[in-house]
């Protein structure tokens, strides 16, 4: 299994590709973790991932300027049916807009808008950075599976990815108010946590995306 991390100059791809690396190992998968700017790459990988750090503008435009990865991209998912995971802005950027300094377009793939934080509580500050518990049904996604009891991951975000349509939010974090946490629909699956940072909660989670059969 060739395993494909979409390297695009949003930074922490390392600590992204140790993660999946610690899994392959402790979990005794037969897999390759690649990390690549390549599109031909891409196009070969079993399993696409696409980590982000920064603002959304800035990272569509660094996908934008690598040649073929969005048709790669695309292809692998709407064509091949390829499991697909977006990480944080990488998720965000699943959206159909981007509302970060301005208007951006995203992939539109799970339809959305991405807004800024606005927590009811005026004492929670922005950005949502730290652990919070994760709210889902445990049978919702294969993602979810097996989570450890009452789990929790590690937030870094002053976005929010609004799904036009609730079936997309797989799981759910609270912060003055519900905000997605984890969503999907067919082979893509995104986080707004890192699971690369959040400890047994986020090896779980890559595991669950590294042995799903969609």
């Amino acid at each position: 299994m060739l395993v494909a991390i979409v390297d695009y100059g949003s930074g922490n791809l390392r600590s992204a590709a140790k993660a999946f690396e610690r899994v392959v190992a402790e979990d005794g998968l037969n897999a390759t973790i690649s990390v690549t700017s390549d599109a031909e790459i891409v196009r070969k990988a079993d399993r696409v991932v696409l980590p982000g750090v920064g603002a959304f503008g800035d990272c569509r435009a660094g996908l934008d300027a690598l040649p073929g990865m969005v048709e790669a991209m695309t292809e692998q998912v709407f064509h091949n049916a390829r499991p697909f995971l977006g990480i944080c802005v990488g998720m965000q950027l699943l959206a159909t807009t981007g509302r970060e300094h301005g208007d951006h377009a995203g992939l539109g793939w799970i339809p959305g808008q991405v807004l800024p934080l606005t927590p009811h509580d005026p004492s929670l500050k922005v950005p949502h950075m730290g652990w919070n518990e994760l709210a889902y049904n445990p049978t919702s996604h294969p993602l979810l599976a097996d989570l450890p009891e009452n789990p929790h991951a590690y937030f870094v975000h002053s976005y929010r990815f609004a799904v036009t349509d609730p079936k997309h939010m797989l799981a759910r974090v609270d912060y003055g108010g519900p905000i997605a946490a984890v969503i999907g629909t067919g082979t893509v699956v995104g986080t707004q946590f890192h699971p690369e940072k959040s400890q047994a909660t986020g090896l779980k989670v890559i595991a669950n995306f590294l042995k799903w059969k969609p």
